[in-house]
């Protein structure tokens, strides 16, 4: 059985730095979940929810999961995403993005009533503050999101 446990950011860091395929841990956050194994207590899942990364989307009524890592569970990933839009609803936001890469199929998010929008951004960061190195793989993202409908 999974449980909704409550978790630092420096705790969900350290999950996703040992966990995550292709991503690092974030700079800060709105709020972090952590799904756990009620048999085991082990933490086998987070989500980092924090401001939007596109300036577009930063209205002050978006957010965005900005890391979600689990260990593989099954239903660890789609119980973090409805958990992390039911957080985000009850403080007043209207909407919740996150993007995925084009490899991945998204059936969590489905799962979770998130609907695809479609493909966004380009293969890497562009512009003036873009990393020497790729941070994450050269891939197409996909953006789903959630929303009140208003």
């Amino acid at each position: 059985m999974l449980e909704l446990v409550p978790v630092t950011l420096a705790e969900a860091n350290a999950f996703v730095e040992q966990k995550h395929r292709h991503h690092g841990k974030t700079a800060g956050h709105k709020f972090s979940v952590a799904v756990g194994d009620t048999e085991t207590g082990e933490i086998v899942g987070v989500a980092i929810v924090g401001r939007p990364v596109s300036r577009f989307l930063d209205d002050g009524w978006t957010l965005e999961v900005n890391r979600l890592c689990t260990d593989g569970t099954k239903n660890a990933c789609s119980m973090l995403y409805a958990a992390a839009w039911r957080a985000a609803r009850a403080m007043g936001y209207k909407k919740l993005v996150t993007y995925i890469l084009d490899s991945e199929n998204g059936t969590s998010l489905k799962a979770a009533g998130w609907k695809c929008i479609g493909q966004a951004g380009g293969l890497r960061w562009t512009g003036k503050r873009r990393p020497q190195v790729d941070l994450c793989p050269a891939q197409m993202k996909i953006r789903w999101e959630v929303s009140t409908g208003e």
